[in-house]
């Protein structure tokens, strides 16, 4: 406790910060790249006017709240007062659009990853650059404002996405990591920047518009794990840290998108080995010995945060669903006067799930709160059905949705594994899905039927990572990322390793299967279904 006390007082602790869909969180870690402290803050998208957002202000007052509850957890554990930081590293959910103009005033409405309103230019810029561009990326959303015809376009200065937006309020740089830039406009293998090719393809495409920027000209400069992205500002130190106490002049590593902070958490930055990050949205990487043979929709090309190709698969739609009908036990037991603790309902109804028929006995759900690209659908109706003769048991119900959790990850997936026969050694879960020891990593396992490790890091995720690369940037001395995470941070740490049960994996592939073949029915729902009531 005492060099705890003393390395954070000499401003040597280094903290990382994330933006997740549901909850921002700081995390505080030690010389050894322990966490020693942390502070969060929950909130919420808004769905105004058509569009997934949080406003400015949930986003100032998040950012402030969570950097107060981590100083709180540091007075309370340590009892001193959090005023110096040898680094920070800040990250966020990936993709989306913050359009500014020369004044630095937002132009429209933060449009999140969770929207699926870009699907004309997304499909447009796919064939113009024969590389996937998927909805939710940067560009898309740009592209899809100018066929709009939307009268801000011509006065954006600078484009970015969450973290680049708070980064750039920290220090004045118009900087992003490799990974989170990869998100925003596609990165060349070989020069591990933007490609200019395709750059010059969508200058061309816009030409006739008569902006007066070019695509160059409005979106970060990119940078790599290791670099120094700026310091922080007298400004910057206000606005994190409104009391005053924090000190300015700390130095930034570059901003990470969510994708490369668990990719960082799980120590699977080197080729073949990939993670899956499950919660509010579920999405898996792997990092590619070579490209992939042909374009796929339903796979994104990214990158690692020091510039390795990745492909990426990515569902808008996670435990989001699942949580709700654990929510609802939750209210029964509250009926009958009962308070139960959440973390034991949790992990009693998905160990329950484990009892269950492999391929859930005739019950099939549906997780969508939102679109899914990869199934084609640009909207979503959360939906369980089953047959009349179905084996309707509670293991067989919570089965269904833990699979459902899966489903579209597996799919894309499955084109991966199976059509470009990507090897891959490990998975590394992480996030609240894998909470409940043992059953989310057999479920994930039978999914990609592949190994699956989960750590006991797993459960600090992107803002522990965040931290990692940000202690990179101080101590790294040019050793390649994927060796100093397996050398320094998680020296030889494998983790617990779960290997695919067959009839997992025999199940779960009949339930996809009766998934695809339904899935009219579930784009059916999401046209016809229009039932509103104001959505959180």
């Amino acid at each position: 406790m005492g060099n705890v006390k003393e390395l954070i007082e000499s401003g040597r602790a280094v903290m990382g910060l994330e933006f997740g869909s549901t909850r921002i969180k700081a995390v505080l870690i030690g010389e050894d790249y322990a966490p020693i402290a942390s502070g969060g803050h929950v909130w919420k998208n808004k769905y105004k006017n058509g569009v997934w957002t949080y406003s400015l202000d949930d986003i100032h007052n998040g950012l402030q709240d969570c950097y107060r509850a981590l100083k709180e957890d540091v007075k309370t554990q340590y009892g001193v007062k959090l005023k110096k930081l040898a680094a920070i590293g800040i990250s966020g959910m990936m993709h989306g659009y913050l359009p500014f103009d020369k004044n630095g005033k937002l132009l429209v409405p933060f449009r999140t990853w969770r929207n699926t309103i870009t699907g004309e230019a997304a499909a447009a810029l796919t064939r113009e650059f024969d590389f996937n561009i998927p909805q939710r990326w940067s560009i898309a959303h740009l592209y899809q404002a100018i066929l709009n015809g939307e009268e801000h376009v011509k006065n954006i200065s600078y484009f970015t996405t969450l973290a680049g937006y708070i980064h750039w309020k920290l220090t004045g740089e118009k900087v992003m990591g490799v990974g989170e830039a990869s998100g925003m406009f596609p990165i060349n293998d070989d020069t591990r920047d933007y490609d200019k090719k395709m750059m010059g393809k969508f200058d061309a495409l816009i030409a006739d518009k008569g902006f007066s920027w070019k695509l160059e000209d409005i979106i970060p400069k990119v940078l790599y794990a290791g670099d120094n992205a700026g310091k922080l500002t007298e400004e910057g130190a206000k606005f994190l840290d409104p009391s005053g106490d924090l000190m300015a002049g700390i130095p930034l590593c570059p901003p990470e998108g969510d994708a490369g902070t668990g990719m960082t958490a799980t120590n699977s930055v080197a080729k073949r080995t990939g993670n899956v990050s499950a919660g509010t949205s579920f999405f898996a990487m792997v990092v590619l010995e070579k490209s992939l043979s042909k374009v796929h929709e339903e796979l994104d090309m990214v990158t690692t945060p020091d510039g390795a190709p990745v492909a990426m698969a990515h569902c808008n739609n996670g435990t989001t669903d699942l949580n709700g009908w654990v929510h609802l036990f939750r209210e029964y037991e509250e009926a009958r006067g009962n308070r139960p603790d959440m973390a034991k309902l949790f992990s009693l109804l998905y160990n329950t799930a484990l009892e269950g028929d492999k391929n859930c006995g005739g019950l099939l759900a549906y997780n969508y709160n939102a679109g899914e690209a990869i199934t084609g659908l640009n909207a979503g109706r959360p939906m369980f059905i089953r047959t009349p003769d179905a084996k309707f048991t509670l293991a067989n119900f919570m089965r269904s949705h833990l699979y459902a959790s899966l489903a579209t990850l597996k799919i894309g997936c499955d084109i991966l594994f199976k059509e470009e026969n990507v090897k891959v050694d490990k998975l590394y879960g992480h996030g609240g899905f894998f909470k409940t020891k043992g059953v989310g990593q057999s479920m994930l396992a039978a999914a990609m039927n592949a190994p699956v490790a989960v750590m006991e890091t797993a459960g600090e995720g992107g803002p522990w990572g965040m931290a990692l690369l940000a202690a990179y940037m101080l101590n790294g001395n040019g050793e390649d990322l994927g060796s100093y995470l397996s050398d320094k941070v998680f020296a030889g740490e494998d983790g617990e390793v779960m290997e695919p049960d067959p009839e997992d994996v025999k199940g779960f592939d009949e339930y996809i299967e009766a998934y695809k073949k339904t899935l009219p029915a579930e784009a059916a729902a999401a046209e016809n279904f229009n039932i509103h009531t104001y959505i959180e």
